[in-house]
């Protein structure tokens, strides 16, 4: 009996941590699905404002990619769903055939109680039963039978009832993971016709650029003098910045080196400044069409978003300094220590230079420019640009 009830406990354990694991599964997979359709929403609007504003066919090019790209992961994660939802399917047919074999034992059982109570109906057939007993003992017994054949009868009546109506109750929740599987499959059909067209959409920019190499050109020259510019503004500040106090002339605040040690054991969980796809990677790139052609360093990232979306400071600090860039407009450089954190591309600035900031305290709001509503975001230790993306938390 021990030994049952331990099997039991540990069968019941397990089921529990699966059920507890498949929600969620499902709930991170639904959660990951909506991100995606917010990122294509969002890139939806961009390229709609650079069809009227901007002539930036890389700009196209680099947000069309970006859709696929979720585009595709849209159809994996449906993929992945659609096996979930099989995988269900099959185990709950299992379940009813079971439960519908059960059905089956019982009634048989029943309809035998049944025989054998028509059989003895009458009353009197009851009596010379137990009368023609050889004991006592016997008679008891053949009475005991006839008054526990209406009882058990009852209980097995009820065991079907009990019995029937599970299984009614699993053949709907078939149903309604069939119904589900099915909604799963429609969106991912609709998804591979929206890939296809994007696909399309990718190829007549690339044939586009192929034909207007010159023209990109310039723009390629004009948009690699602002990068530039800004590069250097940021390494003199920063540079500045880290100058031992005393030296050059100038009064120089100490590096908080504790609040530096608490930035450093946050890498890989910073809050992100703000919601959307990275459009725009870390570090030398090459050009997507033309191989041979390296594109202007990036010391941060590009993060495509919605107007009119604030931006948020990633960790406590000081802002060092606010200043106006070409093509970035206004820059927010906020103080960590030995580390920095730089967002561009504001419209609206609400903090200056002195003010101190928490971890989530919204300091601007991003600038549409060209028709492209991006944040560029940087992170620097000391004087050396870091990939931002090893200190966001992964989505």
């Amino acid at each position: 009996m021990i030994r049952f009830l331990k099997i039991s406990f540990i069968s019941l354990a397990l089921l529990s941590a699966s059920l507890v694991s498949y929600a969620q599964d499902t709930k991170a997979q639904r959660e990951k699905k909506a991100r995606l359709e917010r990122e294509i929403a969002i890139i939806d609007e961009q390229l709609a404002d650079n069809a009227k504003r901007s002539n930036s066919m890389l700009s196209n090019l680099t947000l069309i990619r970006k859709k696929i790209s979720n585009r595709k992961s849209l159809v994996e994660e449906s993929d992945r769903q659609i096996r979930k939802y099989s995988d269900e399917i099959y185990l709950k047919q299992r379940q009813i055939n079971r439960l519908q074999a059960r059905v089956d034992t019982l009634k048989d059982h029943y309809s035998r109680l049944v025989v054998s109570a028509y059989k003895n109906r009458d009353s009197r057939i009851w009596y010379m039963y137990m009368l023609s007993s050889e004991s006592l003992g016997q008679a008891f017994r053949r009475y005991s039978y006839f008054k526990n054949l209406s009882s058990q009868m009852n209980d097995e009546a009820r065991k079907i009832k009990a019995a029937q109506d599970e299984l009614v109750m699993e053949k709907e929740k078939l149903a309604a993971l069939k119904n589900e599987a099915q909604v799963v499959k429609k969106e991912r059909v609709k998804d591979l016709e929206s890939l296809k067209a994007e696909e399309a959409q990718a190829d007549k920019v690339v044939k586009n650029l192929q034909k207007n190499r010159k023209t990109y050109q310039k723009q390629l020259a004009s948009k690699k003098k602002q990068i530039d510019a800004l590069n250097r503004e940021i390494e003199r500040i920063v540079a500045e910045a880290m100058k031992k106090p005393g030296s050059g002339g100038k009064k120089q605040e100490p590096v908080d080196y504790k609040l530096a040690e608490e930035f450093s054991k946050n890498k890989g969980k910073l809050p992100w400044p703000l919601d959307g796809p990275v459009v725009g990677r870390f570090g030398r790139q090459f050009h997507p069409v033309f191989r041979n052609l390296e594109l202007p360093p990036n010391n941060g990232i590009d993060i495509a978003v919605a107007r009119g979306s604030d931006v948020k400071t990633v960790f406590k600090g000081v802002v060092k300094q606010v200043f106006v860039m070409p093509g970035y407009n206004q820059c927010v450089l906020i103080r960590h220590g030995n580390y920095f954190t730089f967002y561009c591309k504001l419209k609206t600035v609400s903090v200056k230079a002195g003010d101190k900031v928490s971890t989530g305290d919204v300091i601007g709001m991003v600038d549409t420019i060209n028709g492209e509503t991006q944040l560029h975001f940087e992170v620097w230790q000391n004087t050396k640009p870091q990939n931002p993306e090893t200190w966001l938390r992964k989505n």
